[in-house]
């Protein structure tokens, strides 16, 4: 089997790759030294360490009436990831076609994860990280700083792979805070 080649480009994106909109600054707020990989990783040890541990009343708990339940949130972060792979696919490929957005609300309403296994849905969470990951790995350099549309907005596959990682951390720093994990 071939080595793996030096993923020498797995630093945060520069201020060119992405709009500047909220989301984007806070979900890309990381220091110049992380590797995308290893955020990933740390992130996935944490979320499957987190969720391997709750009770089924902690699965159905929301901090307050009309938010998410942490079920919900985990499939929410599935739905997310899936989403932003696909586009990292799509532009890396090459495609011309501004990539559409999606509302989170309506996804996730439709997913019904307040009525699926908990286990599956972990599941769910442990393959789509690993699936990520491996597309990820597979770029070549140019394939990371592709630029392309979605969501209206010009993008890089370096920026939207390191929203994914952004994305979760913005919920980890949410289940911190309001969810006392």
């Amino acid at each position: 089997m071939p080595k793996q080649k030096n993923l020498k480009n797995m630093f945060p994106p520069a201020s060119y790759e992405y709009p500047k909109t909220r989301y984007f600054a806070e979900y890309l707020n990381f220091e110049s030294t992380e590797n995308l990989f290893d955020v990933l990783d740390n992130q996935s040890k944490k979320i499957q360490s987190l969720y391997q541990n709750l009770s089924p009343e902690q699965w159905t708990f929301a901090y307050a009436p009309g938010k998410w339940t942490l079920q919900q949130l985990l499939g929410h972060l599935v739905d997310t990831e899936r989403i932003l792979t696909y586009r990292t696919l799509c532009i890396s490929r090459g495609e011309q076609q501004s990539l559409p957005g999606f509302d989170e609300n309506t996804y996730l309403e439709n997913a019904h994860y307040e009525n699926q296994n908990t286990d599956q849905i972990l599941q769910q969470y442990i393959l789509t990280r690993q699936a990520t990951t491996a597309l990820l790995k597979s770029f070549s350099p140019e394939q990371w700083n592709t630029m392309g549309t979605a969501n209206g907005n010009s993008v890089s596959v370096r920026a939207i792979s390191w929203m994914i990682a952004g994305h979760e951390k913005h919920h980890l720093g949410i289940m911190k805070e309001r969810y006392s994990m």
